[in-house]
């Protein structure tokens, strides 16, 4: 079956649906959501449908009118500026989980031609994009459509690129699509440099020595992700990205000036403004736990939109995957006052735990003590 099958009437499909056909169906068609939109769907199909009480809770739901911290990198190499830096960072890490940067150091015709490539990968001939479709996860390349596709409640309105290095910080260059490759390489470059900073400035945010994080290899196991997130027709019905946290340490997103992402904050759903040149940047599931509960790993997700295509690239940092290497609550943030709350993990087994099921019921919490 190909994606117009999906072109029902909605009474044919309350009929006829049984979601575990449709879901392969659409799998099966390894078109993505972007194939729904060339096969000119005006209706949003049910795999896609937020389960009712969920929609009632957001009908109800509170929107903050605030904005997540905004810090100026640039400040680092100024008379205290770093210590302003490293302060402003320890806020946000414990207050919000999140934060944006300005003054980075990435360019911003590099962060322009990322945000390009990924849209050109996307909107190619759609039998040239199917020949990386896949689900295998050994695999260092690949698009594919919800990850959590089989196991979530609702499908997300989302196509995603994934270029991998957790197993290996090596990638040949032929192995990237070429219509993104030059883009990607130029920018994981610049990202990963990027990334080697803020585990210093987290470091120090800790009170541990600058180098800290990096001697512990948080900044190695790097996996990019390409997002297009089509314009959605009935963008009530669904979300561009269920709510989860990361179960990396460290995520850096660059995202175009559409919008979409929220992050929750005091129990309310807070916009995260894009801001031209700046990058976000959120504490992930295995920093939250390491840092013994000090910063906060903060439930996010991306709404539908009637515009379109979004696009959004995250540098997923997860630390060392092989050979295994164990990690816990840091030696110096615990003490008598402070004991571990978590208990110790290997990267892959706390990726197998969140991958297995609906990302919206993963978190740190599981590994709590």
């Amino acid at each position: 079956m190909d994606v117009s099958g999906f072109k029902e009437s909605s009474a044919e499909m309350e009929m006829n649906y049984n979601r575990k056909e449709e879901l392969k169906a659409f799998d099966d068609s390894k078109a993505g959501v972007k194939g729904l939109i060339d096969a000119g769907v005006a209706k949003v199909p049910k795999i896609f449908f937020r389960p009712p009480d969920e929609l009632a809770e957001e009908f109800n739901s509170c929107k903050a009118n605030l904005q997540v911290p905004v810090i100026d990198l640039g400040a680092i190499g100024e008379n205290d500026g770093r210590e302003k830096v490293v302060n402003e960072i320890r806020i946000a890490s414990e207050d919000w989980g999140f934060f944006q940067v300005v003054n980075h150091g990435i360019p911003l015709n590099v962060l322009d031609e990322m945000i390009h490539g990924v849209r050109t990968f996307h909107e190619q001939d759609p039998e040239v994009k199917k020949s990386w479709y896949t689900r295998d996860p050994t695999k260092r390349v690949r698009y594919v459509s919800n990850l959590d596709l089989y196991a979530s409640k609702s499908a997300n309105w989302r196509d995603t690129l994934i270029i991998s290095m957790l197993v290996s910080d090596k990638l040949d260059p032929d192995e990237i699509p070429i219509a993104c490759r030059a883009a990607t390489i130029k920018y994981m470059k610049y990202v990963t440099d990027l990334g080697t900073t803020l585990f210093e400035l987290l470091s120090e945010a800790l009170g541990l020595k600058h180098d800290h994080l990096n001697t512990l290899e948080c900044c190695k196991g790097c996996t990019l992700v390409g997002n297009f997130y089509p314009a959605c027709p009935e963008p009530e019905l669904t979300l561009g990205n269920s709510k989860h946290s990361d179960p990396v340490f460290l995520t850096v997103l660059l995202q175009d000036q559409l919008g979409g992402l929220q992050v929750m904050f005091n129990n309310q759903w807070v916009n995260v403004q894009p801001i031209s040149g700046g990058l976000v940047v959120n504490i992930g599931d295995l920093l939250q736990i390491i840092s013994n509960d000090k910063f906060k790993s903060v439930t996010h997700r991306v709404l539908a939109n009637l515009a379109g295509p979004r696009i959004s690239v995250a540098c997923f940092f997860s630390g060392v995957v092989v050979p295994p290497k164990l990690y816990g609550p840091i030696k110096e943030l615990i003490s008598e006052e402070s004991p571990a709350i978590f208990k110790d993990f290997v990267v892959s087994d706390y990726r197998e735990k969140f991958f297995s099921k609906a990302v919206d019921n993963s978190g740190p919490d599981n590994f709590k003590l």
